[in-house]
């Protein structure tokens, strides 16, 4: 517990400055680091023609974000069809399937990262660096745009001084916002990374393939030598980025449990803080925003309530024994599917942070967790704003704080109200799809392929086979990426299913929350009284957990009950009877 202690600790301490860091630099104030970046922003301004003087209101905000996925899309996924053609591709990969390209390109533009490929044997250097390592950048550069639009919409816009009630406010320029994120904050904090995984022995070249000659060599009658081929590249800087960016796709298919992408028990400290880092910062970066110390508190507070006890239910159950061994006198941990270098403890934590903060990567396989760890990583992953994604996890917590403010306005008589702004029928009818939609799409796709059981794919029969299922979708919805790997899933079906989960998981959740914050900008500012509702307070933030608790386990429970508990009880029975 020690380590994980100091992993937690240790990244809460980084992400405080961090988070001024960013408050600062996108305050519309001067800034120190304006002397360094300015001009390599002003540079990037005139080569794309961005007026960074252009300020947006929510629909020009929005529809910026929406054609500049489009544009990337496309450009991704033409390039992973005819990677074969471009350079940088001495192992000679062929291209993508039509489909597989399309999940990939869908996968990545939504800062999701979910693979249906494995990345050493079926990307070139070129696709790898050039579009998925570009989309790492630029992705969470995105829902952090959007975070900043909504928070300054609900303080009334930029020009809130200026404007008259009803009329549309400022909510900053996109292209400003994303280049800035890149410039100042992703491109910094991920060299340094890189530059501490390589120190590590993380590969950092563009060479092909290396072909070795074993420790095996001439042990055996057969052969005078075992030879073996080990794929590499430029891996430093790809896994700075995922860990950094809340992406999570790896260079090589088994993610950070292969040794070349995460080699020692520090590289895994590194790549284990890293996973939360920028998503703390948020948190502290909205509050000097939002120039509330309180809310800032409250929500660090409503978001460590949720993930310590989250990281506690998983350590706890990674650390009983594996029911294979039930009966057996040798048994201690679950070991299946981990590191022996990282161990349970570690790797549960992993398991936890990465599907907490929407990104993904993993450090065991999370089909071989025992079933309380597999439903903590589900549960992350529908809650989505216990940190969350670079961004979008705290646009998400946003969603849950305008709902509680909703219910506690209705308990106490009072219409509901955010700094100083009313929350009124259009608004709190967007919301409602907003919950209504998880649900939809992610019960209603698995209930499809649970049907037909020639598109399923899965490796197990009965409990953990549903969970499989349900897992992926949930995990394309959450924009998580991370996967109950025994599921055959790059087929037709799950490339286009999971692609339309990965859309609708990006898009309206982020595109709905900045028409609200739109909607509330433009209100009339009412003065705060006694009769206030304090959401900085205890009060709200119990309430807020035990909104956020309710929501997401009454409408997933029963499936629940037919995936991890389930699968739960029948290993306890199991076990029980064995004994």
């Amino acid at each position: 517990m020690l380590e994980i202690t100091l992993i937690v600790v240790a990244s809460l301490m980084l992400a405080w400055p961090l988070g001024i860091y960013m408050a600062g630099i996108f305050s519309a104030q001067p800034h120190a680091s304006d002397r360094f970046f300015l001009p390599i922003e002003k540079t990037l301004y005139r080569l794309l023609g961005i007026n960074a003087a252009r300020g947006m209101n929510w629909k020009t905000y929005g529809s910026a974000f929406l054609l500049s996925n489009f544009l990337l899309f496309i450009a991704a996924f033409l390039l992973f069809l005819f990677q074969h053609r471009l350079p940088l591709n001495p192992d000679g990969i062929g291209p993508l399937s039509w489909d597989l390209a399309l999940h990939t390109a869908v996968s990545f533009i939504t800062n999701t990262n979910q693979q249906h490929y494995s990345g050493q044997a079926q990307l070139s250097y070129f696709s790898q660096s050039v579009a998925i390592v570009t989309l790492q950048f630029v992705t969470p550069a995105m829902g952090l745009a959007i975070c900043l639009a909504v928070l300054r919409g609900l303080l009334g816009g930029n020009n809130k001084d200026t404007a008259a009630e009803g009329e549309e406010r400022d909510l900053g320029n996109y292209y400003v916002d994303v280049t800035r994120a890149v410039v100042r904050v992703l491109v910094p904090a991920a060299s340094i990374l890189a530059l501490l995984l390589t120190w590590q022995g993380v590969p950092s070249s563009y060479e092909g393939a290396a072909t070795i000659t074993t420790l095996e060599s001439g042990t055996t009658l057969e052969s005078a030598s075992v030879e073996q081929t080990i794929p590499r590249g430029p891996v430093a800087a790809m896994v700075a980025i995922k860990q950094l960016g809340t992406n999570g796709g790896g260079w090589f298919g088994p993610n950070s449990t292969n040794p070349l992408e995460n080699p020692t028990p520090l590289s895994n400290a590194l790549e284990t803080m890293a996973l939360v880092l920028i998503p703390m910062a948020v948190v502290f970066m909205a509050g000097y925003l939002l120039r509330s110390r309180r809310f800032t508190l409250m929500s660090l507070a409503a978001m460590g309530i949720l993930s310590i006890a989250c990281i506690s239910a998983s350590v706890y159950s990674e650390r009983q024994p594996n029911a294979a061994f039930s009966g057996l006198s040798a048994t201690d941990v679950n070991m299946e599917g981990k590191e022996v270098r990282f161990g349970a403890d570690a790797s549960a934590l992993w398991a936890t942070l990465t599907t907490q903060t929407s990104n993904g990567s993993v450090n065991a396989m999370h089909d071989s967790l025992n079933p309380i760890a597999g439903l903590v990583t589900r549960a992350g992953m529908l809650i989505n704003a216990i940190w969350g994604g670079i961004g979008c996890g705290f646009v998400n917590f946003m969603v849950y704080v305008w709902i509680t403010v909703f219910l506690a306005g209705l308990m106490i008589g009072r219409t509901p109200e955010i700094f100083g702004r009313k929350l009124e029928t259009p608004e709190i009818r967007l919301l409602g799809v907003l919950i209504v939609l998880p649900s939809l799409c992610i019960l209603g796709l698995t209930a499809i392929t649970l049907a037909i059981p020639s598109i399923t794919g899965t490796s197990n029969p009965g409990f953990h086979g549903i969970s499989q299922v349900i897992y992926e979708y949930v995990s394309a919805f959450a924009n998580n990426g991370s996967g109950f790997e025994g599921l055959s899933d790059n087929t037709p079906w799950w490339n286009l299913s999971t692609s339309l989960c990965l859309a609708l998981g990006r898009y309206l959740p982020l595109f709905i929350p900045l028409m609200i914050a739109g909607y509330l900008a433009r209100k009339r500012v009412a003065p705060e009284s006694s009769a206030s509702l304090n959401i900085g307070s205890t009060t709200f933030c119990l309430t807020l957990v035990t909104v956020i608790l309710l929501l997401n386990f009454l409408s997933f429970l029963p499936s629940m009950v037919l995936g991890p508990i389930g699968e739960a009880l029948q290993l306890a029975q199991h076990s029980g009877a064995a004994k």
